[in-house]
């Protein structure tokens, strides 16, 4: 018999646990994908059995195309796939908004569609991370709502979340435990069950609660962390001290594992779910959280590209530039190194913070081919893209910025000066070729 499972959401997450469900025997998975102007070309992409992310990704390219193939992989918008469903996994968007409340619209709409459809008997399995309390007060409600059936008695519901990250979407769905949570025993072993087919660590079952709340504090945790490396480097800058040196001789302790700082964090997880998780306690615990400890370390996060952007101005100043007059080239617009994903990119504040006080701005990146948050072109050329800049602001520790010649940018550009925003450079190399050199945690204001 075969095990018809449907995946809403063609994104990061939702097309790699596609593709391995497909690569089950017994299986057959629909990928179901909204046709957008943004987004929905990915269906004839992928059903050319083609991968759409431009980022390096081991081993995705090869199993698309494997399963399509086969046969037992396909994307469609035609919700109406969800009546055949035997699984149903949700992968949307889950955002928060500038107030940082979570922004469900697309959760909301699928779970209407699931509701309007579903067969009784079906598992539905939410991956999309959410604020604790979500899965059973938002989606469950809905699909109740909607379909006149029980959850735990009609149709069984889970939420299992993901680890994944760009550059590693097949290994961390494959290597990394699992945590399921269902909303009865039941629900929590049948998706263990589908999971445990292509989790090659442990998979981890307890209730729906824990799951969702483990999600979110394990993102927050991280989130602290960084943070903790971004103030530490502010301060050994402050002072004079190369932050690197100092995290090397901290880390020499087994107990200590100090993170490293940088330009800014970026992603789809790190800067919302701190939010999903204080809104979760307050929406739904017995008590209000003020959590100030992780919204105190997103306001230092969020802080890093404003500070590369005074790094910028500093080291213009030092060479006789005016803010207001200079041409800034920025290296990398994806938020993570050798990928294409521009989700909640520190570029884009860095971006901003500069065009406010009237620097004009050039782009680059070798993985990114649109930029969309923006009215700015990519620049595919980096010869083209320095030429005559006054700066440039390294934010994305892409390979190709690694190597770079040094002496042959300096001479296309009209002033030498360089933000090192990921310590990718050294900076004896750097002023040996005449640069005027800023860095996160190693060269900061001068004034």
């Amino acid at each position: 018999m075969v095990l018809r499972i449907t995946v809403i959401g063609m994104g990061y997450v939702g097309i790699p646990v596609a593709a391995l469900l497909a690569d089950v025997d017994g299986f057959s998975v629909t990928g179901l994908q909204r046709r957008s102007k943004r987004s929905g070309w990915k269906i004839e992409h992928l059903n050319a059995g083609k991968s759409p992310f431009e980022g390096d990704e081991p081993d995705l390219a090869e199993l698309i195309a494997k399963v399509v193939a086969k046969g037992s992989f396909r994307v469609t918008d035609d919700i109406d796939v969800l009546k055949d469903s035997d699984v149903i996994l949700i992968d949307v968007q889950t955002p928060t908004d500038e107030n940082h409340v979570p922004q469900y619209d697309s959760l909301r709409e699928v779970s209407k569609q699931v509701g309007e459809r579903i067969q009784k008997g079906t598992l539905v399995i939410v991956e999309s991370t959410v604020a604790p309390g979500t899965t059973q007060n938002v989606v469950q409600k809905i699909i109740e709502e909607h379909s006149g059936m029980k959850g735990g008695e009609d149709f069984d519901l889970a939420f299992a979340y993901e680890r994944v990250m760009p550059g590693k979407l097949i290994r961390n769905i494959v290597q990394l435990p699992r945590i399921v949570g269902g909303i009865t025993p039941q629900s929590a072993k049948r998706a263990v069950d589908i999971y445990s087919r292509i989790v090659r660590a442990r998979v981890h079952q307890t209730d729906i609660l824990t799951a969702e709340i483990s999600k979110t504090i394990e993102n927050a945790y991280r989130d602290v962390n960084i943070a903790f490396a971004n103030e530490m480097a502010l301060v050994c800058e402050s002072l004079g001290v190369n932050v690197y040196e100092v995290i090397k001789l901290v880390n020499e302790l087994d107990s200590r594992m100090m993170h490293i700082p940088g330009a800014g964090v970026g992603g789809h997880c790190l800067p919302k779910d701190t939010w999903l998780l204080r809104h979760g306690v307050n929406e739904y615990g017995s008590q209000k959280v003020e959590a100030r400890f992780i919204s105190l370390a997103r306001d230092i996060n969020n802080y890093m590209p404003v500070h590369m952007a005074e790094l910028v101005e500093d080291a213009l100043n030092k060479r006789g530039v005016k803010i207001q007059d200079a041409k800034v080239t920025i290296l990398g617009i994806a938020y993570l190194e050798n990928s294409d994903d521009t989700r909640n990119t520190p570029a884009l504040l860095l971006i901003k913070t500069l065009e406010a006080k009237g620097v004009k701005v050039v782009l680059h990146d070798p993985f990114v081919q649109v930029w969309d948050l923006g009215p700015h072109e990519i620049e595919r050329d980096l010869n083209s893209a320095v030429r005559e800049s006054d700066c440039i602001a390294l934010v994305t520790k892409h390979r190709d910025y690694q190597d770079i010649d040094l002496a042959k940018i300096g001479d296309l550009m009209r002033t030498r000066t360089l933000v090192d925003g990921r310590n990718l450079y050294d900076e004896n190399e750097v002023t040996a070729h005449g640069f005027e050199y800023r860095a996160i945690g190693k060269s900061g204001l001068k004034g």
